[in-house]
């Protein structure tokens, strides 16, 4: 049915309500620009409601279940005569999100963006539809994100995605997360910390196998040391359903977990581009349906810009909201030459010890400088030095030229998701080794193998 409503015109118009979409529609109502915003579901994206919020609190859950089996050898005899209680977390955490969810519709009424509630579609240049109304825009933003890659193969229906995990009633009591990247890396530590039994597969021999080979190495180990039943160098070929409901995973090269509560696919994410109608807009996607963008988030249409998943770069919450603000800055405050640099961008991996990294790897590094030393450590953190589970802790430098400049920083083990913020502050001011070695440790921390390496 064609549209039976006039275009409403608006100077900005953001398609997506997650966080890059909604920091750049209000930065540029900071500006005094009209802006509407269309989202058809929750508010926040992926991040608030399916992602890294939602995940943070359940990675929290698992490690406090892990040191919990440390407390003894710290003299504290703890005696759990429950099992770990996940109908209440996920209560408590569902309960959460939706406050979140709330704390964003009244951040968009005070910024006086207009919600518009319904799925948009490109109808032409500068036009999209949501549901029976049509809505005109000066300048549209793409910020759609994306979803969950499915597999084609027989049975994939019986498993779920990470979208899934958080729609779970109880703790599996037998999983498969099937995947190498950073999402079937967290799932599965944070079902086997709570007590499932795991196994992953993976395509290849290694998971995260794009970071430094520092952290590559020891993740994997790390994986198979608490106890995850890593299955390498190959594939699921088949799912079945058994009568009593669980489910039997068969993979190519012969192995069979059965008895399976749980399947869990992370094997990916796709770009929410397929129904847009880009076309009708002239706006260019890759082959992998990702929205093909400049430095500066221009897409093929010079009305049209697109920030965070969708363009397939750099997927973290942090570098759209930081795109996102930059775009909406160079729009409409007249600060032409302002995008985001997408070098040096800190990120982390909540594995069991969680991984930060930050500038590229001694592979990346050795193939554009001339001059690289690397700089290395590895070691038990005190805090393991009383327990009876260990967890080690490794780190490198990547340093390029005659001053030592350091083009790569990359960590494994307790406390390095928070101890990376600082040391991306240096990395991104150009920080040397010189530099780092002119600061005073501080004593004893393991952040200090940072300022210490030799």
């Amino acid at each position: 049915m064609a549209p039976i409503n006039a275009a409403k015109h608006f100077q900005y118009l953001v398609i997506g309500g997650g966080s890059g979409g909604i920091a750049s529609a209000r930065r540029a109502a900071e500006f005094g620009v009209s802006v509407g915003l269309v989202e058809k579901q929750a508010l926040g994206g992926t991040c608030v409601n399916v992602g890294c919020v939602p995940k943070k609190l359940m990675f929290q859950a698992a490690s406090h279940a892990e040191e919990l089996h440390d407390m003894k050898d710290y003299g504290l005899n703890v005696n759990l005569t429950e099992p770990f209680n996940w109908k209440d977390v996920k209560e408590r955490r569902d309960a959460y999100i939706k406050r979140l969810n709330g704390i964003y519709l009244n951040n968009l009424k005070n910024s006086k963006v207009e919600l518009i509630t319904g799925e948009a579609k490109f109808v032409d240049k500068d036009k999209v539809v949501v549901g029976d109304d049509t809505y005109s825009a000066d300048h549209i933003l793409i910020a759609v994100g994306g979803y969950p890659t499915w597999p084609s193969i027989p049975g994939a229906e019986h498993g779920i995605s990470s979208d899934g995990f958080f729609e779970l009633e109880s703790l599996p009591s037998k999983s498969v997360v099937v995947g190498a990247g950073y999402i079937a890396v967290e799932m599965a530590g944070i079902l086997k910390s709570l007590g499932s039994d795991v196994t992953q597969i993976i395509r290849k021999d290694k998971v995260l196998r794009t970071f430094d080979s520092l952290v590559v190495d020891a993740v994997t180990l790390e994986i198979e040391n608490m106890g995850i039943n890593l299955v390498k160098n190959t594939e699921v070929a088949n799912v079945e359903k058994k009568q009593d409901g669980k489910l039997k995973v068969i993979t190519k090269s012969g192995v069979v977990t059965d008895d399976v509560d749980c399947l869990l696919w992370a094997i990916g994410r796709t770009s929410n581009t397929a129904n847009l109608g880009l076309d009708k807009a002239g706006i260019e996607v890759d082959k992998r349906g990702d929205i093909v963008v400049d430095d500066f988030q221009n897409t093929s249409n010079p009305r049209v810009y697109a920030v965070g998943d969708v363009i397939g770069k750099w997927q973290l919450t942090p570098v759209a909201i930081a795109a996102g603000r930059k775009l909406a800055h160079r729009l409409f405050n007249n600060e032409t030459g302002l995008k985001l640099d997408y070098d040096n961008i800190p990120t982390v991996v909540f594995s069991h010890p969680p991984i930060g990294t930050c500038g590229i790897t001694e592979a990346e590094a050795r193939a554009k400088y001339e001059k690289v030393k690397v700089y290395q450590s590895s070691f038990t953190p005190l805090y393991h030095a009383l327990t009876q589970r260990k967890q080690m802790t490794k780190m490198k430098l990547i340093c390029a030229g005659d001053n030592e400049v350091v083009v790569g920083l990359h960590m494994i083990g307790r406390g390095c998701d928070e101890m990376l913020q600082g040391f991306g502050v240096a990395t991104r001011m150009g920080a040397t080794k010189k530099d780092f070695d002119n600061v005073v440790a501080i004593h004893p921390t393991s952040a200090e193998e940072l300022v210490t390496m030799r």
